[in-house]
């Protein structure tokens, strides 16, 4: 069996992650002693042996909603969403010239990668909402990458999870170089999921219990309220955009 919790993994955080998976393990009775690490997260999505993993709102519509089952969805408890919901902040250089997003039109737009619901598709209803178009896209690989890329004027703007930004406020000092200009709208968080072919009952209510159970100083870490459960048509509804080569 598989569990992966690698989507807030950062360094700092294994430990309550850790922490939070022997929760969830001993709640349910089973499951691996540690939580993998070094597998590609695509292999674990997709794999029949997965007991749980997290992963991202686009691949999960676009990709693995027919082929794994959805277990939950984690409530971070951010500023204007409702629960089980994120956005993703719009940053810049804090020194950069311009107050809304419309003054960095025609720049440069750092995204993480083309299947990242916060990173490109978020951020893209935005931009096509209001008009705002970019000469150039760079992609980063990673949230934190593209927020670097802003601040050492690689890019101008960037949509970076708000979850993401949240952890980078607690442990990179990147944040120090760059401001919030604008917020988009809030869509279904990072669902958990696990096989086909498991029930996700008793995983969800193991997920319910280990995050309770969570010793303040850890949930704070992980900003992580509490579970819920969002249906599978709520992933779907939320539109999917152009890949950025187009």
């Amino acid at each position: 069996m598989i569990a992966w919790l690698g989507m807030y993994d950062m360094a700092p955080l294994r430990a309550a992650n850790d922490r939070l998976w022997t929760g969830i393990r001993t709640a349910l009775g089973e499951g691996p002693e540690r939580l993998d690490r070094d597998a590609d997260p695509w292999e674990v999505w997709q794999s029949p042996e997965l007991l749980l993993a997290q992963t991202c709102g686009m691949p999960y519509r676009t990709r693995l909603h027919d082929a794994v089952t959805l277990v939950a969805t984690p409530d971070h408890g951010l500023p204007g969403c409702p629960p089980g919901h994120y956005t993703s902040v719009l940053v810049v250089r804090a020194d950069a010239p311009g107050a809304v997003p419309e003054d960095f039109a025609g720049g440069t737009l750092a995204y993480n990668e083309a299947l990242s619901q916060s990173g490109w598709a978020a951020p893209y209803a935005y931009f096509t909402e209001r008009g705002i178009g970019f000469s150039h896209l760079l992609r980063t690989g990673a949230h934190a990458a593209s927020a670097h890329a802003v601040a050492e004027g690689r890019a101008d703007i960037a949509g970076i999870d708000a979850v993401t930004w949240a952890l980078l406020r607690d442990h990179d000092p990147v944040v120090d170089a760059l401001r919030v200009i604008g917020t988009t709208a809030p869509t279904p968080a990072l669902p958990y999921i696990t096989a086909a072919n498991r029930d996700p009952e008793p995983l969800r209510a193991a997920l319910t219990r280990a995050v309770a159970a969570l010793s303040p100083a850890d949930r704070a870490a992980l900003h992580l309220r509490g579970i819920e459960f969002l249906t599978k048509s709520a992933y779907l509804a939320v539109p999917t955009p152009p890949p950025p080569a187009a």
